[in-house]
């Protein structure tokens, strides 16, 4: 990250020095001109004022034939050459110096004249005085001259600066581009990387262990790659020794279970001796507990197989119908000793899927139906098609799901805190399997709300799943 923000500043940089060089060179160039034009104005004006002051002490003499007269024209004289030796001075250019080179030939002229004798004659001084229209002329045409360098270099100047307006613009344009570029390789690169970690820490969410999680960018994101692999295949260790553990506790279970079932058949079949209505009420309820328990090991079973993907989807064509009445027929007890109502609107579908999974769904949704209906309440179990999907609602009468438990309701080993009509506090896995293998038919499960008081799943399975086999 600091080398990307180094090379993408060093662009940045650079067009900063550039421009700053190049403003300051024409803040220089600009300022030589302004105290060129100051100066070249001044030394201007003083050389007027003194051409004139000369031409009034030289006419002036030539009146009135005082030697104070000839003395000014002679100081004037003097500052003059000094002015001209100035505008010399400010900057050397080849039409300028011409012109001060005309100026020096006329004021050498008069000097001839008036400067030759003392006093000069009448004759001599006004052919001095003839000579002084030639001097303001080639004054007049030093001022032109000098005007035009100042206007020159204005016009110079005013290019200059276009040009680096317009070399500032492309480099700053050209800059940009670079830069954006730059970014991009460099969010590129680090995004790359920073999607895999977030697609890693996803896939550990979702409890998907299998997949191994590689990240490839600067270093410091390689580690955090390489921490969430050990995170990784730490969970899926954990993950197999739970599996290991419900796979053998159940199979340990099952045998007792087995026993008791048998025994309490015997008692109800009277095997054993015929048995007073107390006895046999006693008999029935051992019988029917024992079966939903065999029922919650049954899930444990099928979650724990799932789990460690040793479960596929054995796809056949059948009938919905008989495979409801047989789901049904499994829960037959418990709906007459809770005296629970049955509103039943199925249509007669037929569909490809795995049908013991299927089956399975069922049994665990119509179990937590009966788990958390009212005695004397109805459980509602409708079926259609819409287009080519089967949707299947399962609701009953009960409390209902309250919304901070829905996050959680389809993952294993959670139980609702909501109270339940029946003896057995589940183990949670119920509606674990049933979203699993809904997952792996290609369907959905959602809770709907407002059709019936309490809660309401509704499946949607395809009529023919896209994907025989198990989710990814």
């Amino acid at each position: 990250m600091l080398t990307g923000f180094a090379l993408v500043a060093a662009p940045l940089l650079l067009a900063v020095v550039i421009g700053a060089t190049k403003v300051r060179n024409l803040s220089d160039e600009s300022a030589a001109l302004v105290r060129t034009g100051v100066a070249t104005t001044h030394y201007t004006q003083q050389m007027f004022q003194q051409l004139s002051a000369m031409e009034r002490s030289a006419k002036l003499y030539q009146v009135l034939s005082e030697p104070a007269m000839l003395q000014a024209y002679r100081d004037s004289r003097e500052r003059l050459l000094v002015t001209l030796a100035g505008v010399e001075s400010v900057t050397d250019d080849p039409a300028r110096n011409e012109q001060l080179r005309a100026v020096r030939a006329a004021l050498r002229r008069i000097d001839a004249a008036m400067l030759s004798l003392t006093p000069p004659e009448p004759q001599v001084l006004r052919e001095a005085l003839d000579g002084i229209p030639a001097l303001w002329e080639a004054a007049f045409e030093l001022s032109t001259a000098t005007a035009g360098q100042i206007e020159t270099g204005l016009s110079r100047l005013q290019t200059r600066t276009a040009e680096t307006q317009q070399y500032l613009f492309w480099l700053s344009a050209g800059l940009i581009l670079l830069t954006a570029l730059l970014i991009t390789i460099f969010t590129l690169v680090l995004m790359r990387p920073i999607r895999q970690i977030d697609s890693a820490i996803s896939q550990l969410g979702k409890g998907t262990f299998s997949k191994p999680i590689a990240v490839r960018g600067p270093s410091d994101l390689e580690n955090l790659g390489r921490q969430l692999e050990w995170l990784r295949v730490r969970l899926l260790e954990l993950a197999q020794e739970r599996n290991r553990f419900l796979r053998h506790m159940s199979h340990e279970l099952k045998t007792p279970l087995a026993n008791i079932r048998e025994g309490t058949e015997l008692l109800v079949d009277g095997a054993v001796g015929e048995l007073d209505s107390a006895q046999r009420e006693v008999a029935v309820i051992l019988r029917d507990n024992s079966i939903k328990l065999q029922q919650l090991i049954e899930n444990l079973l099928q979650f724990s197989a799932w789990q460690a993907r040793h479960s596929t989807l054995e796809i056949s064509e059948f009938r919905l119908r008989p495979l409801i009445k047989s789901a049904l027929e499994t829960h037959q007890l418990a709906l007459l000793a809770q005296r629970v109502h049955l509103d039943l609107k199925v249509q007669d579908i037929e569909l490809r899927a795995d049908r013991a999974k299927l089956k399975l769904i069922l049994d665990n949704l119509l179990s937590n139906a009966l788990k958390y209906s009212p005695r004397g309440g109805t459980i509602y179990l409708h079926a259609e098609t819409q287009k080519d999907v089967l949707v299947l609602d399962v609701a009953d009468t009960g409390p209902g799901i309250s919304p901070d438990e829905r996050s959680a309701i389809f993952d294993a080993f959670y139980s609702g805190r909501a109270p339940t009509a029946g003896h057995l506090k589940g183990t949670g896995i119920g509606l674990s399997v049933v979203s699993e293998f809904v997952q792996a038919h290609g369907g959905t499960i959602e809770i709907v709300d407002g059709r019936f008081p309490g809660a309401h799943f509704r499946v949607r399975l395809p009529l023919t799943p896209k994907l025989a086999a198990e989710p990814a």
